[in-house]
């Protein structure tokens, strides 16, 4: 596995123990409210995901797991992300994608995997930024 494809995987976990924490918070409010199971195991799990990662993606240009891991997610022709990409990108990746990605598991992945070449996007890896003392020669 390379590294840009452990990085992928780094943000994704934090992105799902993110989501998985305001999902907690969001389904005890709502269970007073609906009481169909399914809606909490299947409906609100996804929406909360989808939701944190369109809100961040589309606000702050990368997830708070791809923040940390040193990832950025870009249009494959170099622009902004645009709404139709995002969306595209979430249900490819949650829906068909695992199938595709098993059957070319043996290729290098790393910066497009099939939900990244339907939605016409492109991981990259960011340059560590030094920190002020180390710019400015003090440390």
């Amino acid at each position: 596995m390379d590294k840009l494809t452990k990085k992928r995987g780094k943000a994704l976990a934090i992105d799902f123990a993110v989501s998985g924490a305001v999902n907690a918070v969001v389904e005890a409010l709502l269970r007073k409210k609906i009481k169909q199971e399914w809606v909490h195991a299947l409906v609100t799990p996804t929406a909360l995901f989808w939701g944190l990662e369109y809100l961040q993606l589309k606000t702050r240009g990368q997830t708070l797991g791809q923040q940390v891991a040193g990832i950025k997610i870009d249009s494959a022709d170099g622009g902004e992300l645009t709404d139709k990409q995002i969306l595209k990108r979430l249900a490819h990746r949650d829906s068909i994608m695992p199938l595709l990605w098993f059957r070319e598991r043996r290729q290098d992945q790393g910066e497009q995997m099939p939900h990244d070449r339907f939605a016409h996007t492109v991981v990259r890896e960011l340059k560590k930024q030094l920190c002020k003392h180390a710019k400015s020669g003090r440390g």
